[in-house]
């Protein structure tokens, strides 16, 4: 080694050295000394039953057959490369199924399609139909995607998930496989 560069490892050892020993030093003041902070407990709250909001959400069990059933579905169809989503009306993911060789995109692509579907109450397909002119539409929100493949999850009437598939060649394609990941829900419910 040169001697500049044994200088280097001898200083950055001697760095080691002080910092490990600041260390040690403050590590080692008694508990004794510094005086124990209360411990706060947190207050029970108990609000009134009109201040607060219920949700339905799918199961744990039926989003992971509707999925299931979504991917099945493509994969009778020779479709083995998308992505099946199902999100809660507010976007967060409760099953998601990547297929064989299903490309990254799919994953964000049937994700949007499906928050957008909850969000909105209609699947993507009539959505898409909405947007036109060359302003600022619906199309820019975040998270958003009006594309074919995304269906809405209602109980008694209202959105409370969506399920949507990214990645077929053709919007309708992945339509129709969420739709069977939809009807296994109905399905199971009767």
């Amino acid at each position: 080694m040169k001697k500049s560069n044994k200088m280097i490892a001898a200083a950055a050892a001697g760095a080691l050295l002080l910092t490990g020993g600041v260390t040690a030093v403050a590590n080692a003041v008694s508990p004794a000394a510094a005086p124990a902070a209360p411990v706060k407990v947190a207050a029970e709250v108990q609000p009134a039953p009109e201040n607060v909001v219920s949700q339905n959400r799918i199961s744990v069990g039926a989003s992971s057959a509707a999925v299931n059933a979504a991917l099945a579905k493509c994969q009778t169809d020779k479709l083995p490369f998308v992505t099946v989503a199902l999100v809660d009306r507010f976007g967060t993911v409760q099953a998601i199924l990547r297929g064989d060789n299903a490309a990254e995109h799919t994953i964000e692509a049937a994700k949007q399609k499906a928050y957008t579907a909850a969000a909105f109450g209609a699947p993507t397909s009539e959505l898409a139909k909405r947007i036109n002119g060359n302003g600022p539409s619906i199309a820019d929100l975040p998270g958003t995607l009006f594309l074919a493949g995304g269906v809405p999850l209602k109980v008694n009437g209202v959105s409370v998930a969506g399920i949507g598939v990214g990645g077929a060649p053709d919007g309708a394609l992945d339509e129709a496989c969420a739709t069977a990941g939809a009807d296994a829900l109905a399905t199971a419910a009767k």
